[in-house]
């Protein structure tokens, strides 16, 4: 059977055409009552990477939540909601987001993702075990509000990534520092979705972002909603908006193959679907952290790269905290903390966990001159 996307137009993040348009795509794949039943305990788990307003188009809007959530509440689920930010805590990058005080006016209690075990998962096919928030694993069923957004080391991030903020606070970097290669990195978040199985995607594409994404890109105005039981199917759905080729996202390729859901077999429903042909995505076939070029001379010389304008850096060490690896491939020079960080380019791993965090928008993946005169 295919996987159905349904896709609901919806140009404004104003309250009432927000509901209608949840409605609507809601009622296209089933209704609210297919995804909560009365009684249930449910975990909602949007996008809140690191402390930003809704203007910002880095966390999910709370319109899209509340609209999300009076529809689950009144098929009879008891809701809660949270995330583990990269920094920050989920309630106070929940506050600057507008998701806690919708939150707190529905009646919506936040969950803590701070507490946290271990769960043997013997069915992974590249992880055997994961150590996950407890409020996910006590619920009856998770459902994920994910925003489109570009993404330096997986060229686009939506539904299958989000659930990694259910992996509590640090051990993020861990994976990052275990798995540099990119296609382990996508190969590792589909198993977190084959053993968190959230239970519906509800993709905030009403404003998303593209260019230096997942935190520093820019707002693109698309104007859709997107929604989907298949985490994989909404995704391809996302790259299609981008006109990114699925087969390039790694998430998708072993989503697929791993039968977590469809990249290539989808039914779309609803509106018509816009494609955006100048949308600023990644789309160099050359991987984004040099896997399979085997010479680490190579590696240096082809793949992207993290790059800091100095203009802009204050120097306040996010970078230098946020690199999972030791030494630190990102560092001052001989201890000064007057001049940015500067690079070592063959310690970094390409996880661009420095641009990610970097609250000043100064740092930018930027391709060599050599990699990009072979991709011309």
């Amino acid at each position: 059977m295919s996987a159905r996307v349904a896709v609901i137009r919806c140009d404004t993040y104003d309250t009432s055409a927000v509901a209608d348009a949840v409605t609507r795509g809601l009622e296209l794949i089933g209704g609210a009552g297919a995804f909560a039943r009365p009684g249930e305990r449910i975990v909602l788990k949007p996008n809140l990477l690191v402390s930003s307003s809704a203007a910002e188009a880095v966390t999910t809007h709370p319109a899209v939540f509340a609209a999300v959530a009076r529809e689950l509440a009144s098929a009879g689920a008891s809701l809660t909601w949270g995330d583990s930010p990269a920094i920050g805590t989920s309630l106070s990058v929940g506050k600057r987001a507008g998701i806690a005080d919708v939150a707190a006016e529905l009646g919506i209690k936040a969950a803590d993702f701070s507490a946290s075990r271990t769960v043997s998962y013997p069915d992974g096919r590249l992880m055997k075990q994961f150590t996950v928030a407890e409020a996910v694993l006590d619920a009856d069923a998770l459902i994920s509000l994910p925003k489109l957004k570009t993404h330096a080391l997986m060229r686009m991030t939506g539904a299958v990534k989000n659930q990694f903020g259910c992996v509590p606070g640090m051990l993020k970097g861990e994976f990052h520092a275990r798995m540099p290669d990119v296609a382990l990195f996508g190969q590792m978040l589909v198993d977190l979705n084959r053993l968190l199985r959230p239970r519906l995607f509800v993709m905030d594409a009403i404003v998303a972002m593209e260019g230096n994404g997942p935190r520093a890109g820019d707002p693109r105005n698309v104007g859709v909603l997107l929604f989907s039981d298949d985490p994989v199917a909404i995704d391809a759905v996302g790259c299609r908006i981008m006109s990114l080729d699925p087969a390039l996202v790694d998430t998708l390729v072993y989503g697929e193959r791993w039968g977590l859901g469809s990249a290539t077999d989808i039914e779309l429903t609803g509106d018509e679907l816009p494609v955006f042909e100048d949308y600023r995505v990644n789309r160099n076939r050359l991987s984004t952290t040099g896997e399979g070029l085997g010479n680490p001379l190579a590696k240096r010389l082809l793949t992207p790269r993290p790059s800091i304008t100095a203009e802009r850096c204050t120097r306040c060490g996010t970078c230098v905290r946020a690199c999972p690896v030791e030494p630190k491939a990102v560092d001052w020079p001989g201890g000064d903390r007057d001049v940015p960080p500067a690079y070592d380019y063959a310690a970094c791993i390409r996880c661009y966990c420095c641009q990610e965090m970097c609250p000043e928008r100064a740092i930018a993946v930027k391709t060599p001159l050599l990699g990009r005169l072979i991709r011309r």
